[in-house]
C-alpha cells in the first residue's frame, strides 16, 4: 500500500485544526503517516532538546534511539544542514546510526515552526533498501509545513 498523500494530507489537516501543542502534533502526524503507506517500517520525530541535541519523540514502530547529537546519522545530518535526506541505502551513509538493524532505506525532514526555528526532524525508515522516492520527500515536507507553520 503506497499513501493517497492528498487524502492524508486532508486527514492531517483535519485532525491538527486548532491545535498547538507541537507533541501532540508530533503523535497525530507520525500514527497517520506511519500506517499510511507499508514501506514505513518506524515513523517518528526526534525533538530539538539541547544546543546540537535530538530526543526522540512521538513514534510508531519498534524502539528508537533515545538521543541523536547533531553530528551523527543521517537524523544529526537532516538538523544539522537543515536538508532533507533521502537515502536509498542506509550501509552506504557515512556514520549511520544503527538504531534498529531491519532499517535498509530513510528519509528525515527537518521541521520548522512557524518562527522559522528548527523544532526536530521527522524519520521514516524502511526495512526495504531504496524505498523512498522525492515525490515522498517533497510530499512529506508539504504536510510538515501545513501542520508546525513554516510556509
Amino acid at each position: 500500500m503506497r499513501a493517497d498523500y492528498e487524502t492524508l494530507a486532508k486527514t492531517i489537516a483535519s485532525l491538527t485544526e486548532g491545535e498547538t501543542d507541537e507533541v501532540a502534533l508530533m503523535a497525530t502526524v507520525a500514527c497517520e503517516v506511519h500506517h499510511a503507506d507499508s514501506r514505513f517500517d518506524w515513523t517518528g520525530f526526534y525533538r530539538v532538546a539541547a544546543p546540537e541535541l535530538l530526543k526522540i519523540g512521538p513514534y510508531q514502530g519498534g524502539h528508537g534511539c533515545l538521543q541523536i547529537p547533531f553530528s551523527r546519522g543521517v537524523c544529526g545530518a537532516a538538523a544539522r544542514s537543515g536538508a532533507v535526506q533521502l537515502v536509498p541505502d542506509v550501509d552506504a551513509f557515512p556514520g549511520h546510526i544503527a538504531c534498529a538493524s531491519s532499517t535498509r532505506s530513510e528519509l528525515v525532514l527537518p521541521v520548522w515552526n512557524g518562527a522559522g526555528e528548527l523544532i526536530g526532524v521527522f524519520d521514516i525508515d524502511s526495512d526495504q533498501p531504496d524505498a523512498f522516492t522525492q515525490e515522498d520527500a517533497d510530499q512529506l515536507a508539504a504536510i510538515l509545513r501545513q501542520v508546525f507553520g513554516r510556509s
